[in-house]
């Protein structure tokens, strides 16, 4: 998506060779038209699936999963990062650790809304080392439900998310792929 990347160019910023900050875009602010873009790009992508759900772990990857969700008129789900005291306590739960935020945290998905006749398409922001991601991956294998893909907003290809997850046999489509954040630039595939 050349829309994503020149956008990419100019509101993100580069915090370390690992690191792009994309606040403005998907992680704090949503542009709106630009995630609608997204999710018809996903929907596009993924057309020929027979999608029964979209799911995602919160929070970032909850804009381009509802917007994906939206058009192809199936409910989104999205993994818990928190339990709270509504919470339902039948759940499937996987201990994932953030490279981002540092921290291990349990994702966890009702089982009443995850069940082994969906058709699943996993939508998320970026994905880095991947480690959240096979963390929703089991929690779904779990379920008995078939995972049909992973649409990736922003893959940092030279981190080994993207590679493991389409070496278990994982579809993954990125929007964007960038290669290198290295001595302050951004490169994409």
């Amino acid at each position: 998506m050349e829309i994503l990347k020149q956008r990419i160019l100019e509101e993100s910023s580069i915090l370390s060779s690992n690191v792009l900050r994309m606040d403005a875009l998907i992680n704090h602010q949503v542009d709106p038209a630009l995630t609608m873009e997204m999710g018809h790009e996903f929907a596009r992508r993924f057309a020929e699936e027979h999608i029964t759900k979209v799911i995602t772990v919160e929070s970032s990857g909850i804009p381009a999963a509802f917007a994906t969700a939206l058009v192809l008129g199936v409910p989104l789900v999205f993994a818990r990062r928190k339990k709270t005291l509504i919470a339902d306590p039948d759940v499937y739960s996987e201990r994932v650790p953030s490279f981002t935020k540092g921290i291990v945290t349990d994702i966890m998905v009702s089982k009443q809304f995850l069940t082994q006749e969906d058709r699943v398409l996993f939508i998320d922001d970026i994905i880095a080392n991947g480690d959240a991601a096979r963390g929703l991956v089991k929690i779904i294998q779990q379920s008995g439900a078939s995972l049909v893909g992973l649409g990736i907003v922003v893959e940092k290809s030279f981190q080994a998310g993207g590679k493991t997850l389409r070496e278990q046999g994982i579809r993954v489509e990125p929007l964007v792929r960038i290669s290198s954040l290295e001595n302050g630039e951004i490169t994409f595939e």
